[in-house]
């Protein structure tokens, strides 16, 4: 059996890892391509699609600006599944140069945790390989996946040529960036702001600059620019003007009632988990720290009402508090989160989809040492955030912007909207009609694909009724890690 892998990021490094682990050794296998084994197992060769020159990396994790970091604490960042000390084991003492001393702990340049990507991608390369599984990587775009008269798989790739698979795991990534005020191609706007290194460079110290959206992108906008001494003017725009919460410092308390456990023992005799009794864990969790579920509730529910700033200072002076509230929130929704979700009946997922922004800034956080370079900008009055955005248009090499303040123009326009998730990348959609059209998927209601054939699997973002949440490393490796033992059958 051969294995494609379309893809050659984060996913596909943790399905690698993953299928190191779960498939068997075969003894006397041969490493020419497309050569197969019918017994351990009957996993021949698995071929890696990855055009990018930044393999094992994707999009986040290449190359870029020193100051633009890891959002997100080391254990929540192993991209092996399980092993939450994974990632800080390789960090070794490296992590003493980058400790965030508000948080404790360590946050690294995305760059560097793409070295660790890279890491990982080759060790369980070699390890397949010396297992008996050899594993190739064909720097090539999949354009299209066909079913053969046959009934194999086909795979063609942008260059024309044509790869055989008797399975093909999905591994592409979150969505592109959208453009909702049709400003591609207008000078002065950045559709991309990745890898900030290059697309700052476009922007004159004179400028004034607006930046498109007010959630992690748009921190690494700002970070970046302060690093680089920007000394002009800065706009966050957005429909809410809601900043992402920030992390607090982490305790070791691990949950006992919010866990993948005790959800199963909620299900109902159809599978089924209400909302309700989720909050209702909760509830329990911080009743058993003597904390009040109402008084969490309320705070949440203020998010889009409250001032940005004064709550970006507040949760800044709480990074050390001891309430577990927020920090129960924030792991569980990376580690069950993604078991929770399909189990939840629809009404309820709806409501949550209702609630994205505030569910986002909750558990999406931005790392203290990013949030005090916000607090100063905005307390020396060269950041402001702006809501009720309404209309963005270039007009005479400039964009006229209006929001729920009126009108005012910026020479410089950074597009920092996130994509919709499940949404597929711009250089994939071909490829997701191709599988709907072969009848190898089918597109889910909320985003994303399901597989409607079991030689199809996805993992990342594009998993068509996943979280409603942009997928973490975490929620990804869950996936791959389910995937693997799949495949290792």
């Amino acid at each position: 059996m051969d294995i494609a892998i379309i893809g050659g990021g984060a996913a596909a490094v943790g399905l690698l890892d993953a299928l190191a682990a779960h498939l068997p050794n075969v003894p006397g296998a041969t490493d020419a391509p497309g050569a197969t084994d019918a017994t351990a197992g009957g996993i021949g060769t698995l071929t890696v699609f990855e055009p990018s020159p930044h393999l094992w990396r994707g999009r986040p994790y290449g190359p870029d600006l020193a100051a633009v970091l890891v959002n997100t604490p080391p254990a929540l960042m192993s991209v092996r599944a399980g092993d939450r000390d994974h990632f800080a084991a390789w960090l070794g003492q490296r992590d003493a140069d980058h400790i965030d001393h508000l948080l404790g702990q360590p946050l690294v340049p995305r760059a560097l945790y793409g070295e660790y990507l890279v890491h990982c991608a080759e060790k369980a390369v070699a390890a397949l390989g010396e297992q008996g599984h050899p594993v190739r990587v064909v720097r090539e775009r999949v354009r299209e996946v066909v079913v053969r008269p046959d009934a194999r798989l086909v795979l063609r790739t942008d260059e024309g040529r044509e790869y055989a698979a008797d399975r093909v795991a999905l591994c592409v990534g979150g969505g592109t960036p959208p453009d909702p005020y049709g400003l591609a191609g207008a000078a002065g706007f950045t559709a991309d702001p990745y890898p900030l290194a290059d697309s700052l460079d476009a922007i004159a110290a004179s400028d004034d600059v607006t930046v498109l959206g007010s959630g992690l992108t748009a921190v690494d906008v700002v970070v970046a620019l302060a690093a680089r001494g920007y000394q002009g003017r800065i706009s966050l725009l957005s429909r809410g003007g809601v900043l992402p919460y920030v992390w607090q410092r982490p305790t070791g308390r691990r949950p006992t009632h919010v866990t993948v456990e005790r959800v199963a023992e909620l299900r109902d005799t159809r599978g089924h988990l209400a909302l309700t009794d989720l909050a209702g864990l909760l509830r329990a969790e911080m009743a058993e720290a003597g904390e009040d579920f109402d008084a969490l509730a309320a705070h949440l529910r203020a998010t889009r009402t409250d001032d940005p700033v004064e709550r970006l200072r507040q949760q800044l002076a709480e990074v050390g508090d001891a309430r577990i509230g927020r920090r129960v929130l924030q792991e569980t929704a990376h580690s069950v989160g993604p078991y929770a979700w399909p189990l939840l009946r629809e009404p309820d997922r709806a409501w949550l989809r209702r609630h994205l922004r505030t569910a986002a800034s909750v558990v999406s956080p931005m790392v203290p040492v990013n949030a005090s370079v916000l607090l100063r900008l905005a307390d020396s009055g060269q950041l402001t955030i702006s809501a009720g955005v309404r209309a963005v248009e270039p007009v005479n090499g400039r964009f006229r912007i209006r929001d729920a303040d009126g009108e005012r123009t910026a020479s410089a326009l950074v597009n920092a909207v996130n994509a919709a998730p499940q949404a597929a990348p711009a250089g994939a959609r071909h490829l997701v009609h191709s599988l709907t059209h072969a009848g190898l998927a089918t597109p889910h209601p909320a985003g994303g694909v399901v597989p409607t054939d079991p030689r199809l699997h996805v993992v990342g973002d594009l998993a068509g009724g996943g979280p409603f949440l942009t997928s973490s490393i975490a929620g990804v490796t869950a996936q791959a890690a389910r995937v693997a033992g799949v495949l290792g059958r």
